[in-house]
């Protein structure tokens, strides 16, 4: 098993099997609050959950996020995966494809997706480490293609790389590489952290190139700070304040929520945990949200059948806060009054 091979399924087993969430910060959702309504003048099986993405339409706003592939065990994973994005009408993203670029044996792992999912929107994945160095865009487009993907998910984590054992902290030229992905490919570029969060500096500065979606995956979900920090064996000690680093997922979303220009679309992920959270990050700003490891977490415990329950779960949550708020769409959600309750 190649070097990334091995990577990808110690990040697997770690989140899975170990406490990697964050330790001492959330991701800031439990401080908001919508307005109950008394008379909410509409009847619940009105509500319509559904919602526009990249040509598609999605029963409720959610993306199951790209967490693994390139590697064995990842077949079976992502398969599930894609299962139950289709039944429900989901969209689903790979995990990192760098193992994709070294060589083909373990393809399937993500070419799984569209084969189970042929109907929904599906993510390609790349690193910015990778995009900064690359002259051209053909290894993206090849990566788009294996997957038939919709949009291609640059995924910029400065602080995981720094961390991990084999981590590569070179992110020169990462501005200027989104701006020739931008350029060059007929897909859509969606920027996403991958639990630090974005601050507005960085998403404007996404938004400068051509960047027109960013994935806050903001801190107080999956440490994965923590989870390098699991894997270190070389005995240099770390500071336990790494572990959790970051921009908590509300605290992101309420920096890009004012003067956010038109054209600049926001995925809201981060410790996304129910459709209580979902609600309350459409009301933040965000056009959909996105979660992974809880929905890992469910298809370990209970195969594709819990993972089922668990997303219909979210939407019958989401439906709740609806018919609670008197919000008939999802348009309607995102207008309803919601207060800081620490603020008030």
């Amino acid at each position: 098993m190649s070097t990334t091979s091995s990577r990808k399924k110690d990040h697997i087993d770690l989140c899975v099997n170990e406490q990697v969430s964050f330790r001492a910060k959330t991701n800031g959702l439990e401080e908001w609050e919508f307005a109950h309504n008394a008379l909410p003048e509409l009847n619940s099986e009105d509500i319509d959950t559904s919602v526009s993405f990249l040509g598609h339409t999605l029963s409720y706003p959610l993306i199951i996020s790209g967490m693994t592939g390139g590697y064995g065990e990842a077949v079976s994973i992502n398969g599930a995966l894609a299962e139950a994005a289709e039944d429900l009408r989901l969209a689903i993203g790979a995990g990192s494809m760098r193992q994709a670029l070294e060589n083909d044996e373990y393809h399937e792992s993500y070419t799984i997706l569209r084969r189970n999912a042929p109907t929904v929107p599906i993510l390609a994945n790349i690193g910015a480490v990778e995009v900064a160095v690359m002259e051209d865009a053909t290894p993206a487009q090849f990566l788009v293609e294996l997957v038939e993907a919709d949009a291609l998910v640059v995924h910029t984590n400065p602080l995981q790389e720094f961390l991990q054992p084999e981590g590569e902290a070179r992110f020169r030229g990462v501005i200027e590489g989104l701006a020739m992905l931008v350029r060059s490919l007929e897909v859509p570029v969606i920027l996403k952290e991958v639990g630090a969060g974005i601050s507005r500096e960085a998403a404007m500065r996404a938004h400068e190139v051509g960047v027109q979606w960013i994935d806050v995956a903001g801190a107080g979900g999956t440490s994965w700070a923590g989870v390098e920090m699991l894997r270190r064996k070389d005995g240099c000690e770390i500071s336990p304040a790494f572990w959790d680093w970051g921009i908590p997922t509300a605290h992101a979303l309420e920096q890009l929520r004012i003067n956010r220009p038109e054209d600049m679309h926001i995925i809201a992920s981060g410790g996304i945990t129910d459709g209580v959270m979902i609600a309350k990050c459409l009301a933040l700003g965000a056009d959909l949200a996105a979660s992974a490891r809880p929905l890992l977490e469910a298809l370990k415990d209970g195969g594709v059948d819990r993972l089922r329950h668990r997303l219909c779960g979210w939407k019958r949550d989401l439906l709740g806060v609806m018919f609670l708020t008197g919000a008939a769409n999802i348009d309607e959600l995102r207008r309803k009054p919601i207060f800081n309750r620490d603020h008030e």
